[in-house]
C-alpha cells in the first residue's frame, strides 16, 4: 500500500492506482475509437488538469484525431467558486467537427455547463464529454453529455495525475484522496 502524502496543510491516501487509472483510459480510448474512427474528431483538453489525461487518452486513440487545449477554472483551494472564467481560448475552427471535450474531473458540472453552452455557439457537428472522474453527489447539471466517465467517486478532494490542491499534487501518476 502506498504511502499518503501530504500537500501543503492536508494530507491524501492512495485512492486510485496508475495502473487502474491506465486500464480505465485504455477502455475509455477504445469506447472511443468504436464511435469515432471515422470522423476524425478533435479532442479539447481543459487544462490545467487534465493535461496527464489528455495526452495518455490521445495516446491510446488508434485512429486520425487532433488535440487542442483551453483553461478555463473555477476551483480556489479545495471548493468550487461556483464561478467559471475562461482564461485561455480555441484557436481551431470547429464548425462542422467532431469535438470531444476532455476533462479531469466533474463534481458540481458548472464547467462543463459553460464550457459546453460556449462551444455549442460554435456549431460543432457534434460534441462529447470524456471525463476520467465523476462525483454524482455533487453534479447539478443533469444534462450533461455523461456517456465517457472513467470512474464514478465520492464527493471527497482528490489531487494526483493532473488533479491539484492550490497548485500542488499534480505531478503524482496516482491519485491520492483527502484523508477525513
Amino acid at each position: 500500500m502506498s504511502q499518503p502524502i501530504q500537500v501543503h496543510d492536508l494530507s491524501f491516501e492512495l485512492y486510485l492506482s496508475a495502473e487502474r487509472i491506465q486500464a480505465q483510459v485504455l477502455a475509455l480510448a477504445k469506447r472511443l475509437e468504436t464511435e469515432y474512427a471515422d470522423k476524425q474528431p478533435l479532442f479539447i483538453g481543459v487544462l490545467n488538469g487534465a493535461f496527464m489525461f489528455a495526452s495518455d487518452l490521445i495516446k491510446e486513440c488508434d485512429f486520425d484525431c487532433e488535440i487542442s487545449f483551453i483553461k478555463v477554472a473555477s476551483y480556489r483551494g479545495t471548493t468550487s467558486t461556483g464561478e467559471v472564467s475562461t482564461l485561455i481560448g480555441l484557436d481551431e475552427e470547429i464548425k462542422g467537427r467532431h469535438v470531444i471535450i476532455v476533462e479531469d474531473i466533474i463534481d458540481t458540472g458548472n464547467t462543463m455547463a459553460k464550457l459546453m453552452q460556449d462551444l455549442t455557439a460554435y456549431e460543432p457537428s457534434s460534441m462529447a464529454l470524456v471525463s476520467l472522474l465523476l462525483k454524482p453527489e455533487a453534479l447539478e447539471h443533469a444534462h450533461l453529455p455523461l456517456n465517457y466517465i472513467g470512474f464514478e467517486i465520492p464527493n471527497k478532494f482528490v489531487v494526483g495525475y493532473g488533479l491539484d490542491y492550490d497548485g500542488l499534487g499534480r505531478n503524482y501518476k496516482d491519485i491520492y484522496q483527502l484523508v477525513q
